[in-house]
């Protein structure tokens, strides 16, 4: 059997800015709170945890006073940061800097055209990041999922259409086109749509669909709460129809491998290398070589 882990998966540098960030302050030995869980991947979170870091809600927040509060990379509505203005909180800011432009990029916008335009984000709705993109127009951007969402949008209006970072390229385009036809039929040219998706995620995507190509197998590894897993793993899954989709090496399953396979292991921006070598080893112990 041949084992092989992609090079390219594992962590964006925006996820290791953050893990880092908090490594660091924990090294200290203070008490380091995390405004929900630091990346979508549980066993990143639990290894922090055992180094003493301490996970909490926006319900959390609203009770703490005079401690230090991580924002992870996904970034925060202004409200955040207001609120540890009030309660004397110290913030370790350790927001992506693409998640951060986009955030000013989507609030100048709207400073200048809020009130005449309309500000549609395609995103997941209540996703971290999303939330902190919305919070940039005093809640009022269109959030848009699916294809049924874009009825929620007037076009008769102009519109500036933007995407939360992490999404999938070839569906923003599409809906984009969409979006544009349907203005064009109110008499509406006022559409401006803006690729913000991360680079670092969408050059992912052609590499995947390479690296998927090469094996017989496909082990995608990813948290079950990242949007970003959900997204590469389909790519891999259209070019390899046996890919699957793991968040441990507890999940995999001897009826899956064959001793002559050769097995590609990959995952998401949210997925840690550690992470991939352990499925590996585990793949061995199930079949060996």
């Amino acid at each position: 059997m041949d084992i092989h882990i992609d090079p390219n998966s594992g962590f964006c540098f925006g996820v290791v800015y953050a893990i880092q960030m908090a490594e660091d302050e924990l090294e200290d030995g203070e008490v380091l709170y995390c405004l929900g869980d630091i990346v979508h991947n549980d066993r990143e979170v639990d290894r922090l945890k055992q180094k003493g870091l301490k996970i909490i809600s926006h319900e959390d927040l609203q009770k703490l006073r005079d401690c230090k509060v991580l924002i992870r990379a996904h970034g925060e509505p202004p409200s955040t940061y207001e609120l540890a203005i009030r309660q004397n909180i110290t913030l370790i800011d350790a927001s992506c800097p693409v998640v951060l432009k986009l955030q000013n990029r989507i609030k100048n916008t709207y400073d200048r055209f809020g009130g005449e335009g309309q500000i549609v984000i395609y995103g997941k709705p209540g996703h971290a990041e999303v939330n902190g993109l919305k919070g940039q127009t005093q809640q009022r951007a269109i959030i848009i999922y699916r294809e049924e969402d874009l009825e929620k949008i007037d076009y008769s209006k102009p519109i500036q259409f933007f995407s939360q970072t992490t999404k999938s390229t070839e569906d923003f385009y599409r809906l984009k086109e969409e979006i544009i036809r349907r203005a064009a039929e109110k008499g509406n040219a006022e559409v401006t749509a803006n690729d913000t998706i991360c680079r670092q995620v969408s050059n992912r995507e052609p590499n995947l669909m390479k690296f998927a190509a090469e094996y017989d197998k496909i082990i995608f590894v990813a948290g079950k709460k990242s949007s970003n897993g959900k997204v590469l793993f389909e790519v891999c899954r259209k070019v390899n129809p046996k890919s699957y989709f793991i968040s441990s090496e507890e999940e995999l399953r001897d009826e899956w491998f064959d001793p002559d396979d050769r097995i590609g292991i990959c995952g998401a921006t949210s997925t840690p290398m550690w992470l991939m070598e352990k499925v590996a080893s585990a793949i061995k112990d199930i079949v060996p070589a």
